[in-house]
């Protein structure tokens, strides 16, 4: 399995409404860009799986063309990347095929380019969860490609020696090879090597594999910006003990909470404490400096961006479902009227107002998706304002979140399309609870007992966006999963502990996850979004 980071976990930061269906979008076609031998000039997208149902919905189809213009997740210029590839001079089309089986995850697109020297390519790119993504077939030829480290795809003839020449001209300058694999039809045939590597890879190596006559051409696709696990964008540092760093990692990579509850314990460290361990080993085993607060506390000015100007102005969304209900809350607790205490308030609040940032395209941060991305801020800048908290304090809290978030997403998985909003929702619930237990003194084991408390409560939560827009049911359940972290909280803290603990509360998170149908999870074809006044609003939405 893919190592997995901070980033990969708190993050991406990125211009809404969907990790899986925008940012992940996005990425494939980044990658799809990068394999290009020449500027693309036309592209067309098949979309299939959920892809085929929530096109427009989840501004899939704006985030593909920015990803063939070049553009980062997090680039306001996705929302007009449209009229961008028409000034660019390229050309595209979408072709949904909602009736198509030819494919394995649910969030599957292929794209056919022809680039301005006339050269056409077909790849299958499949995004993941979280804005990760991976590319699954160029030509019709099965690959494996990340992108989370800089990926040296070599176009070949099958011979002899092809490899080891490929390996020589990158090891000489300086660069380790992390992974080497082959891909091939039939012995002979063309084939493909997918090498990833822990540097850049330049122009002079590129330049020195095309030299070797087999070699048919050289794509070279960038490392993602997220870093494969380092929060730091990829910045070196000298490593004195590289093989004892990479057994550091090792020790600290927790296949479970119960190693990860083992290892706070024997040494009296916090949630927080041992995450951040992993995450400085980590970085070290790869020679990258350790970015981890750095990145967290940029992490979380995003976060009180995006919860704040929905409170102050309305933001309509892209597909017109909401907007404004933030600005709704704030003034119902200045009148007087709020049914809940402060602190609920302000994290109902700020929970929704983020998603209202999300739906309107603006900037947010996926923790661990975007649909999910209101409940980690709305919980702890409500926790802030109630508790005196400094934003020091928040980052820690937010490095507690991730403890969890990396267990749900090594052990079972945070997207929508595979397990449902609990995926979701119930992810970033149990992370944000984690959070306030370890901010509010709580141990390792209480953190892990609030997390399983908070998953459990929300387990079998469907997805069914309305249209396909992350806004309905969408806004409203970050607010509940808002709700249900702090009384999940506040159960932990009273000593109040589970009978199922949290490993096993996430294998049935997960069996629970692929045993929803279909149409529960993100196509926009059950649940409230098959609901009579869903129909009338979106007739084409619901089959």
């Amino acid at each position: 399995m893919e190592t997995l980071g901070l980033t990969d976990i708190i993050g991406p930061v990125m211009v809404g409404p969907s990790s899986s269906h925008t940012a992940g979008a996005l990425r494939i076609a980044s990658m799809a860009r990068s394999l290009c031998l020449a500027e693309p000039v036309r592209v067309e997208f098949s979309l299939l799986g959920s892809f085929a149902h929530t096109l427009s919905g989840h501004g899939t189809d704006k985030a593909l063309v920015a990803g063939m213009l070049g553009f980062a997740a997090d680039d306001l210029r996705i929302r007009d990347s449209f009229a961008l590839a028409e000034q660019a001079g390229l050309s595209f089309s979408f072709a949904p095929l909602p009736d198509a089986t030819d494919y394995e995850h649910p969030n599957t697109i292929d794209i056919r380019v022809i680039d301005a020297a006339g050269n056409e390519m077909a790849v299958r790119g499949e995004s993941v969860g979280g804005g990760a993504a991976v590319i699954r077939r160029i030509d019709g030829i099965d690959v494996r490609i990340t992108g989370e480290s800089t990926s040296v795809v070599v176009r070949q003839r099958d011979e002899a020696g092809v490899l080891a020449h490929i390996a020589a001209c990158i090891s000489e300058r300086g660069v380790n090879i992390a992974t080497t694999r082959l891909y091939r039809e039939r012995k002979g045939a063309v084939a493909y090597t997918v090498l990833e590597t822990d540097e850049g890879v330049g122009p002079e190596a590129k330049a020195a594999i095309e030299a070797h006559p087999a070699i048919l051409d050289v794509r070279v696709i960038p490392g993602d910006a997220r870093g494969a696990g380092s929060a730091d964008g990829g910045r070196q540092t000298e490593a004195a003990d590289a093989a004892g760093a990479l057994e550091r990692f090792r020790e600290l990579d927790f296949p479970n909470a119960a190693a990860l509850l083992a290892w706070c314990e024997a040494h009296g460290a916090t949630l927080s404490e041992a995450f951040l361990e992993r995450e400085a080993a980590l970085a070290a085993s790869l020679g990258r400096a350790d970015g981890a607060r750095a990145y967290l506390a940029g992490v979380l000015d995003v976060m009180r961006r995006s919860a704040q100007r929905p409170r102050e102005e309305a933001l309509p969304s892209m597909g017109g479902l909401i907007g404004g209900e933030a600005r709704k809350l704030a003034a119902l607790v200045a009148r007087g009227g709020s049914a809940c205490d402060a602190q609920l308030s302000d994290a109902v609040a700020f929970s929704m107002a983020v998603l209202e940032t999300n739906a309107s395209m603006g900037r947010i941060v996926a923790a661990p998706t975007a649909g999910s991305a209101g409940v980690i801020p709305g919980v702890l800048l409500a926790l802030q304002r109630s508790h005196g908290l400094s934003d020091d304090d928040l980052v820690r809290g937010l490095a507690a979140a991730a403890a969890v978030g990396y267990l749900v997403t090594r052990n079972a998985t945070v997207s929508g399309a595979e397990g449902g909003c609990q995926a979701e929702v119930g992810s970033a619930a149990g992370m944000a609870t984690a959070a306030v237990v370890e901010l509010l003194g709580g141990s390792a084991e209480q953190c892990l007992d609030a997390a399983g408390n908070a998953l459990m409560s929300l387990m079998g939560l469907v997805c069914d966006p309305v249209a396909g827009l992350v806004e309905v049911p969408c806004q409203k359940r970050n607010a509940a999963g808002a709700a249900v972290a702090l009384a999940s909280a506040q159960i932990a803290l009273a000593g109040i502990g589970n009978l199922v603990d949290f490993d096993q509360t996430v294998e049935a998170l997960y069996a629970v996850g692929r045993s929803l149908p279909f149409e529960l999870r993100e196509s926009a074809l059950g649940g409230i979004a098959a609901a009579p006044s869903a129909r009338a609003w979106c007739p084409g939405c619901a089959r």
